[in-house]
């Protein structure tokens, strides 16, 4: 069984849509986890009305990850952020993956960006061609087998980059990943709407140079916030 885990800030309106696609898919959740990092839109009550089980921290993703995940329940972890779109039979899919390769450890899913500019689609080929050489992120799904995220010591408490740490170690243990590409995730466009595209890629390999540098976390988050600004 599948436990799903979403942390989220001010994502009320993402949650409306997101919980009914998870609940109404070939395949159930074994339970859904909102980490609530003080958001002021409603973003709790509404996961809970919609029958989710609301946890609350400080806004730092990392850490709403790790209360998430640590509240789990399933043989399988599912880590998504709530402006996401999940196909129909994604949770099957997971499912149906892990059983095929039971060496696997788990994986994510091939992502489409939901924008019809040229760099929406240019970012979903750029996706795709990362995760052939091992390198995804938190919002393709991630997905991994309990046990094996417990064994690993799951995710750090980092504001930042905790996804991409997650994955290096993912990639780097003994047992192999998946990548779902029968179907894919959808992930929303709108963090680039409005900024320069050499800004976004810039700004890209840069976090990724000061993560390379073990700047502080702290650093990194205000780095990231202005990009975002």
């Amino acid at each position: 069984m599948i436990s799903v885990v979403i942390p989220v800030l001010n994502e009320a309106d993402n949650l409306r849509r997101l919980l009914p696609q998870l609940l109404g898919g070939t395949e159930k959740p074994y339970e859904i986890i909102v980490v609530d990092g003080d958001s002021n839109d409603g973003s709790a009550d509404v996961a809970k009305q919609l029958g989710a089980k609301v946890l609350r921290t400080e806004s730092n993703r990392g850490k709403q990850l790790i209360a998430g995940a640590n509240q789990c329940r399933g043989e399988v972890l599912l880590f998504l952020h709530a402006d996401c779109a999940v196909p129909k039979d994604g949770l099957q899919r997971i499912s149906e993956i892990l059983k095929q390769q039971p060496d696997a450890l788990g994986g994510n899913f091939s992502l489409k960006f939901d924008g019809n500019d040229g760099f929406s689609r240019w970012l979903t080929s750029f996706y795709a061609w990362i995760r052939a050489k091992g390198l995804y992120y938190g919002d393709s799904g991630m997905f991994i087998r309990h046990d094996v995220y417990q064994e690993m010591g799951g995710f750090r408490p980092l504001a930042v980059m905790e996804d991409y740490e997650l994955a290096m170690r993912m990639q780097e243990h003994p047992r192999p990943t998946v990548c779902i590409t029968k179907t894919s995730l959808t992930t929303s466009s709108r963090r680039f709407h409005g900024r320069w595209r050499i800004n976004i890629i810039a700004g890209w390999l840069i976090m990724h140079a000061l993560f390379a540098l073990n700047t502080s976390d702290r650093k990194l988050a205000r780095f990231y916030n202005s990009k975002r600004a």
